[in-house]
This record gives structure tokens, C-alpha cells and sequence, in this order.
């Protein structure tokens, strides 16, 4: 796995160098140096498990070990998915006026970046079809390629739109219920942490993606499982080991732990998440999680998350495809308990 990560970031080297030498701009010295330095810190900074399961998945769909340049195109296409992230995080970031992202500051809080963060996220979104362009023009899939990502981004910035919108106005929890979080998680994460990885794979297989709608089916399933663990970790798991501090309750999200405590609280309980949800005070905060353990939010996630497990376990299972099953069955392992 080392040995594999090493490849990938080596892959990563080799990308970042043509998109600084990209003949369709004349760059100057400084212009060089930002792009260089915004990619370096935006792109590979994270856990990377999107990139690197395209690699997983096509070694699992093949069935045998990949040459240097199937490990290289699975590579690229990895890289795409982390280039998608970070357009997609650096963006967010601001948006949600976050302050820290994996451990250090969000792009636009460094000195001397600012607002010219909201340019770098374009330029990020546009590396990918560069990259795509200089790698896999020539591929019977380039075209399904495209619109994979085109397709995947779509879905992306409409979950963010409704994410944003049920955040915006008059704090009115009433408006949030289990299926609107539903349809947040699902676009908003699902598509492109989950789905883009294994769709990429069985693209650089030969598979046609129409064929595959049940796998498609599974993988957001497993993206919104995903996604309420997050929401779940984003309360109850100290910010050093998440590496970022979680701002939820704050922001007014619809997240899964305030939909189930609405579900859960009596009117006295309902009148404490009016009055302190959507609040920056810390005080307001506090009791909104302590609210959170009385109403035992830890007991209901330990109880979805086993009941989800179980539904997706059968749901691979059925899978007629061995190679399938394995792909999915890898997926899950990665997220099942996991802390950060």
C-alpha cells in the first residue's frame, strides 16, 4: 500500500509539471510560482482515499496486477477526483467562512490569498479537463469520461446549493426533516467521494455505466452512511484528531444529529435547539451538545451505523459480479467505524 501511495503521489509530480508548462497560457515567473504553490496546498493534502480507490477498483475489476501505465492512467484519474475535491473544498471553505481545513488554515485565510481563493477554485476545476485532455484523449471512454465528471459536478454544486439554502434565513428548524438531509447527503457527498471512483474504474475497464445503475444505487447508499458519520464526527470527535474544527451546530446545518434530536426531543427540548441552534456563541453551543447526550445521539448513531452496515453487506452480496462485490466490499472496510 506504501509502495502504491508513492506511485500516486509521483503521479501527482508528473501532472502538476504539464499543468505549469500548459501551452495554452503564457505564464510569467510569479504566476508559475502561485499555481504551483496553491496546487500544493490545496490538492494533496488529505487522506486521498478518492484517488486511490480508483486504483483499488480496477485492480479488483481486473482481477490481476496492472502495468506501469494502467497503474498510471488509474493514477490520473485518482488525481482528478482529488483536483474535483479540493476545487470543491477550497470553494466550500469560504462559503462557509470555515477557518482551519486538514489541520492548517482554509486557502483563502493564508495572507496574501483572500478572495483570490474564489479564481483558484475555477482554476482547479479546470486542471481536471486538462488533465483528462492530456491523458486520455485518445481512449475509447475520453467522451463517457467527460461527461462523468461534468454529470458528478452537476449533482456536487446542486447538494451544496440546497446545503446552503436550508442554512440561510431565519433560523427555522421546522424546515429540516430526515429527507431533505437525505437529498443534501446524497448530491452534496455521495456522488463524487463514492460513486466517481468506482465509475471511473469500470469506465478504464470497458464496462458501459449504464450497465451498472445497482452499483450506482449501492455507492450512494454507502456515500450518505458516510456522510451522517461526518455530521456525527463533526460533534462528538475532538477537532485534533479530525483535523479541522467541526461548525455545524453554528452554521445552522441540517445535519443528521439535529434532525434526530427533533425527532427525539419533547416541546421543553425542541424551545433549548430553538433558542441555541445557529448561534456562535459558545455557551448556546455547549448546550445544544449537551442537549445531544441527554437525548443519547451517541446510542442512535452506534444504531444506524449497524443497522446500515448490515443493509449494505446484503445489498453487495447480491451482486452477481465477484469482482463487484470485492470493489464495494473494499469501499465499505475503509469507512465502517472509522474515527476522522
Amino acid at each position: 500500500m506504501a509502495d502504491l501511495k508513492a506511485k500516486f503521489l509521483n503521479v501527482y509530480s508528473v501532472l502538476k509539471s504539464e499543468l505549469l508548462q500548459d501551452p495554452a497560457f503564457e505564464f510569467t515567473d510569479i504566476s508559475r510560482q502561485w499555481v504551483d504553490r496553491m496546487t500544493d496546498y490545496n490538492v494533496p493534502g488529505g487522506k486521498l482515499n478518492r484517488g486511490l480507490s480508483v486504483i483499488d477498483s480496477y485492480k479488483l475489476l481486473k482481477g490481476e496486477e496492472l502495468t506501469e501505465e494502467e497503474i498510471f492512467l488509474a493514477s490520473a484519474l485518482g488525481w482528478c477526483i482529488e483536483w474535483l475535491q479540493a476545487y470543491f473544498l477550497v470553494l466550500d471553505d469560504i462559503m462557509d467562512n470555515s477557518h482551519t481545513r486538514r489541520g492548517q488554515p482554509c486557502w483563502y485565510k493564508v495572507p496574501k490569498v483572500g478572495l483570490i481563493a474564489a479564481n483558484d477554485g475555477v482554476l482547479l476545476r479546470n486542471h481536471i479537463f486538462r488533465i483528462l485532455k492530456n491523458h486520455f484523449k485518445d481512449k475509447p471512454y475520453y467522451v463517457d469520461l467527460l461527461d462523468l465528471f461534468n454529470e458528478v459536478e452537476f449533482q456536487t454544486a446542486s447538494g451544496q446549493m440546497l446545503d446552503l439554502i436550508s442554512s440561510e434565513g431565519e433560523n427555522d428548524l421546522s424546515k429540516f426533516s430526515l429527507s431533505l438531509h437525505r437529498r443534501i447527503v446524497q448530491y452534496k457527498t455521495a456522488y463524487y467521494s463514492f460513486y466517481l471512483s468506482v465509475a471511473c474504474a469500470l469506465l478504464m475497464s470497458g464496462e458501459n455505466l449504464e450497465d451498472h445503475v445497482d452499483v450506482k444505487n449501492i455507492l450512494v447508499q454507502m456515500g450518505i452512511y458516510f456522510q451522517v458519520q461526518d455530521d456525527y464526527l463533526d460533534c462528538f470527535v475532538d477537532p485534533k484528531i479530525l483535523g479541522k474544527i467541526g461548525t455545524d451546530i453554528e452554521d445552522f446545518k441540517c445535519s443528521w444529529l439535529v434532525v434526530k434530536a427533533l425527532e427525539l426531543s419533547d416541546e421543553e427540548q425542541k424551545k433549548i435547539l430553538n433558542e441555541n441552534y445557529g448561534k456562535t456563541d459558545p455557551e448556546k453551543v455547549a448546550k445544544v451538545k449537551a442537549l445531544y447526550k441527554e437525548l443519547d445521539l451517541e446510542g442512535e448513531f452506534a444504531d444506524y451505523e449497524s443497522k446500515s452496515y448490515e443493509k449494505l453487506i446484503t445489498s453487495i452480496g447480491a451482486h452477481p459480479s465477484k469482482a463487484v462485490q470485492a470493489v464495494l466490499k473494499s469501499f465499505l472496510g475503509k469507512i465502517y467505524k472509522r474515527q476522522k
